[in-house]
């Protein structure tokens, strides 16, 4: 059965508890931030930053606000690239990295639509929300749910939550909120982390269609031979070599852009 949060972007009043939550429960450092012109900081996530909120303004002077973290993708990206098998899907849903396997590539950073994850300048290793598995397996909800005091995110069974999702639509357009939309039915072949919005996707800074790029799929087949030439002696290391080459390629290019 799979699982979902549900972001009611409508009822958050920007307190920022689930960034705050998020950081304590994983234990998250600090980073170092400045004022960019923008309320949204950190700027992006980072490897150290799992969930954060993002603050936007319309034309009309009205401001939105939307708790952003993995999405959890069915048909998730940097699962199917990664060469190590680092990413993998738990029977919930949820999107999981292991550390232990991961190669620091970058593959799932070049290739996320929704540009979650980020590697580590200290490990090499990739950071992402990992769902609160540890939690969730035993009954508990994800701490950023369970920080919310306004219950603008919910997490339960994924199909109850779109039912929810849609009848929240429904009453917003009859409050005059002509332009309410439901965010992570459908993309990527479904979501783990459903919006309710009020205006289009691009409002709030996420992708209106987000899809696989053509390196991404080119990577998806490379995966499997890769995988075979890194269990064999010489090539293992040859492989392995040129694939963390690339990660630090990436991470130089991140830094370049912040």
């Amino acid at each position: 059965m799979a699982y979902a949060v549900l972001v009611d972007t409508k009822k958050c009043m920007a307190c920022r508890g689930c960034q705050v939550a998020c950081k304590d429960w994983n234990r998250l450092p600090a980073g170092a931030t400045k004022f960019r012109g923008s309320y949204t900081n950190p700027p992006t996530l980072e490897a150290h930053t799992w969930n954060h909120l993002i603050f936007s303004e319309t034309d009309q002077g009205r401001w939105l606000f939307a708790n952003y973290a993995c999405m959890h993708c069915t048909d998730a990206a940097c699962v199917n690239v990664c060469p190590a098998g680092a990413v993998q899907r738990t029977k919930n849903g949820t999107v999981w990295p292991d550390p232990d396997k991961c190669i620091g590539c970058g593959l799932c950073v070049q290739h996320c639509p929704f540009h979650v994850p980020h590697l580590s300048k200290t490990t090499n290793k990739m950071g992402k929300c990992t769902g609160c598995a540890e939690r969730t397996s035993q009954g508990l909800r994800p701490a950023c749910v369970t920080t919310c005091p306004n219950g603008a995110l919910q997490y339960g069974e994924r199909n109850a939550l779109l039912q929810q999702a849609k009848e929240r639509v429904q009453s917003l357009r009859e409050q005059g909120f002509a332009q309410a939309n439901i965010y992570g039915e459908n993309e990527m072949h479904g979501l783990g982390r459903i919006y309710i919005l009020t205006e289009r996707p691009a409002a709030y800074g996420l992708p209106e269609n987000p899809c696989y790029s053509a390196s991404a799929w080119i990577w998806q087949l490379a995966r499997r031979p890769l995988g075979k030439l890194a269990s064999v002696g010489l090539f293992s290391g040859l492989v392995v070599g040129f694939l963390r080459w690339r990660g630090d390629r990436i991470q130089h290019k991140g830094d370049n852009t912040m």
